[in-house]
């Protein structure tokens, strides 16, 4: 069940927020609820390869219950920085789902996302992700329905290293009413003195002038190295 909430709340950035390994366990009368909180460090938030903190750090944290039936729910909040003429400065998202396995190699997860920006509404966006798991390859749908409709797709896999590391690798494809655009990235990670750190490179094919467009800037598309520090509670 844990494994399925990571990679839920992986969604929300493509560098993942947390590790859940140290989730503490409760029993209750609805049954056994496991329960986790984090803070991440990072020189930059990443979502779908793109940066929303204009390159700059990032500070975020999430709160995370779920139950042995495999329904979950969650919160998870960073700051951001979209340029000029945008007042946002805290992205906020809730979100919600059911996570189960179908085979010891198969596993499958449905999950409704609310994002939120204070202060700023006319970014707000809601959307059901679908996951499936299959022999270590973790495919995933996201369709935004509200406030347009878009889509994106996804693929990740990863692998055990010597000394204790792990490669992320992570491919998305995003389509929406006015384009598509690819995106990449490669993460490397470790866990060292109760912390999980990552390293991670990632990139997109969205020119400089869509990019400077959508941002006031160009470099929020390019390639990105990105350092993170992870402690969960």
């Amino acid at each position: 069940m844990m494994k399925k909430l990571a990679i839920a709340i992986a969604t929300a950035s493509t560098l993942g927020a947390a590790s859940m390994a140290q989730a503490e366990t409760f029993d209750t009368a609805i049954g056994e609820l496991d329960v986790s909180m984090t803070a991440t460090l990072a020189t930059d938030y990443i979502w779908r390869g793109q940066s929303q903190t204009a390159g700059k750090g990032a500070v975020q944290s999430s709160l995370d219950i779920a139950h042995e039936s495999g329904f979950y729910i969650g919160a998870w909040g960073s700051n951001v920085d979209f340029g000029d003429g945008d007042d946002s400065t805290i992205e906020l998202d809730y979100y919600l789902g059911f996570g189960a396995d179908i085979t010891p190699d198969v596993s499958y997860d449905i999950s409704w996302n609310s994002y939120t920006f204070p202060g700023e509404s006319g970014n707000n966006a809601e959307e059901w992700i679908l996951g499936v798991g299959v022999f270590g390859l973790d495919l995933g749908f996201h369709y935004t329905y509200d406030p347009e409709s878009s889509r994106y797709y996804t693929a990740g896999y990863g692998f055990d290293l010597p000394e204790g590391f792990a490669l992320g690798l992570h491919i998305g494809y995003g389509d929406n009413s006015d384009d598509t655009y690819r995106d990449w990235a490669a993460t490397v990670s470790k866990e060292f003195l109760g912390l999980d750190l990552a390293l991670m490179y990632s990139d997109t094919n969205i020119s400089s002038s869509d990019c400077r467009e959508a941002y006031g800037r160009s470099g929020s598309c390019s390639s990105n190295w990105t350092f993170s520090a992870s402690k969960s509670f």
